[in-house]
């Protein structure tokens, strides 16, 4: 695991390229699928979406370790073309001649899950399955149902159809399932402005991280540690890791870089304003109001703010 401050992005993604011994886990053979969060028309400096330079700088680094075969695609909701323009997502594309697919328009293939305990079967895009290794560039946040949306959140978008309905009942274990059937070989955080109280609608942190790793459990323990989110509170982190997809107890996560403590910042939980706004509700109200919303809507209370 690696953890890099720093003011350029470029820069800090190849240091933490490195540090993971990238070059080694992706082969020049790989048809790779970069996979960003561009979950709605924002710019990355809100928090929100992936910050095209650092899929560029991903980009780069896998051309100069021989890797040709690269696509950006992600399917997060019905203005993911828009989110492309917003982002810079489809500028980088061009300007590397890589192809850009969003996920709602590609062809779904239907896949059993094996040994799944609630998503048994699903529609992927045939596009994540067709590749060989998939780089998962998730953003560093807070989420309004699972706590934080990070790499294991990061991979709804490769489901085709309506994602909310197959997902949100069950939301821990069918994320687990999912992530037992699409195994990222990277996952590189963008961490340089993330998102507390919500993953859309939240108040933008400037962090200036970069967050790297290779096993993707691992990976979101660190980035939920960093926003000063317990990892044993997320419960499909802890599912995840009961399942053996990887570690979530920090105690056996070796990190490189910066280290956890020198650059920790205490995200807001609970809601933002706007969501609130969602429920029905102009004011701030307690977990005892809020508490039947999300059973209702088949996942956990946010831990209380701290």
């Amino acid at each position: 695991m690696a953890i890099i401050k720093g003011t350029d992005p470029k820069l800090m993604v190849r240091r933490a390229l490195e540090m993971v011994d990238a070059g080694m886990i992706v082969s020049p053979r790989d048809a790779v699928l970069l996979k960003p969060n561009c979950v709605f028309p924002k710019d990355p400096s809100t928090g929100v979406t992936t910050d095209s330079r650092v899929v560029e700088a991903i980009i780069e680094f896998l051309r100069g370790n021989g890797v040709q075969d690269i696509t950006i695609g992600e399917g997060g909701n019905r203005n993911t073309d828009r989110a492309f323009d917003v982002t810079g997502m489809r500028e980088v594309a061009l300007g590397h001649g890589l192809k850009l697919v969003n996920f709602n328009n590609d062809k779904g293939v239907e896949v059993e899950i094996p040994s799944a305990k609630a998503l048994h079967r699903v529609s992927i895009s045939k596009t994540v399955l067709d590749s060989t290794c998939i780089v998962n560039v998730p953003k560093l946040k807070i989420h309004h149902m699972t706590q934080v949306t990070l790499s294991i959140k990061n991979l709804m978008g490769v489901i085709v159809g309506d994602r909310g309905a197959i997902m949100h009942r069950q939301i821990d274990e069918k994320l687990v399932d999912l992530a037992a059937f699409v195994r990222p070989r990277l996952n590189v955080i963008d961490g340089i402005v993330g998102s507390e109280m919500d993953e859309v609608q939240g108040e933008p942190v400037p962090m200036n991280l970069i967050i790297a790793g290779t096993d993707m459990v691992a990976t979101d323990a660190v980035g939920c540690a960093v926003m000063g989110v317990d990892p044993r509170m997320v419960r499909h982190l802890k599912l995840a890791e009961e399942r053996g997809l990887g570690v979530a107890s920090l105690d056996e996560i070796t990190v490189v870089g910066e280290p956890i403590e020198a650059v920790r910042k205490n995200f807001r939980m609970g809601f933002s304003k706007e969501r609130l706004k969602d429920y029905g509700f102009d004011h701030d109200v307690g977990e005892e109001v809020l508490k039947p919303l999300w059973e209702g809507r088949g996942s956990n209370l946010p831990l209380t703010q701290r």
